[in-house]
């Protein structure tokens, strides 16, 4: 398949880089001096260069007073265009957007519901976020990161829920096997992708370095990799994505 679909523009490193430091300068410090900047001279706060710039909305994604972003984990869009925010926050661990950035819902009792942990035990352990289109549904699945040892260890898991939070199943650290669980043993996993077949892979990547591919029904198809820099191996496999483009 040619790369013309996924690369449109070729994007030079110095394009590359002049772009990211732009992005990661409105993130910083030094960034939101020179925004406010900017803002108070009445110009639009921009990113990029040339083809490849763009126009900050600094109305977008606002949160409502004594609801706060905490460490940015993901950000996936849904069919309708909905734009689903996760971070490591007791008090907004996902905030769901319109197109136009307007706030639509905050989940708390959701996820506390789907995951068995408090608010607090969320924020400790909230990393990935995939969303993913199975026949005429729509799906989202969580990867968590681990907190805690032993006996009060949290996360190793990825869940699939429905847009509404509801739980459908769990894979990973679980007390028991059932019909909606199943024990398997990630260290730390860190994303999950959905090919268009079904299959799902994730990625162990502050743990094993593994890749695993389960069937859409969490059979386990094949693990791959583990740690190391040889052909083969990985060294913190932190992300993992799939082609969904049709030919």
């Amino acid at each position: 398949m040619s790369d013309q679909f996924l690369f449109a523009r070729k994007t030079t490193r110095r394009d590359f880089l002049w772009t990211s430091s732009a992005a990661l300068g409105v993130a910083s410090g030094w960034g939101t001096l020179g925004r406010s900047a900017r803002a108070a001279e009445g110009k639009p706060v921009t990113l990029g260069k040339g083809s490849a710039t763009y126009t900050l909305d600094e109305s977008f994604g606002k949160l409502p007073d004594g609801k706060t972003y905490g460490f940015g984990c993901a950000v996936v869009v849904d069919s309708k265009d909905n734009v689903y925010v996760t971070s490591r926050s007791a008090n907004a661990p996902v905030a769901i957007f319109d197109k136009a950035g307007k706030l639509v819902e905050i989940w708390e009792k959701q996820l506390t519901e789907s995951t068995g942990y408090t608010p607090e035990q969320i924020k400790a352990t909230a990393h990935g976020l995939y969303w993913s289109k199975e026949g005429d549904q729509e799906y989202l699945y969580w990867t968590e990161n681990v907190a805690g040892k032993g006996e009060a260890r949290l996360g190793a898991r990825v869940y699939k829920t429905d847009l509404a939070g509801k739980l459908l199943y769990t894979l990973g650290n679980v007390k028991e096997e059932n019909a909606q669980s199943q024990k398997f043993d990630f260290t730390n996993p860190t994303d999950v992708a959905v090919a268009p077949n079904g299959d799902i892979y994730i990625v162990d990547g502050y743990g094993s370095q593994k890749l695993h591919r389960f069937d859409k029904n969490f059979k386990l198809i094949k693990t791959v990799g583990g740690r190391g820099k040889e052909h083969g191996l990985f060294d913190t496999n932190h992300g993992v994505w799939v082609n969904t483009l049709k030919k």
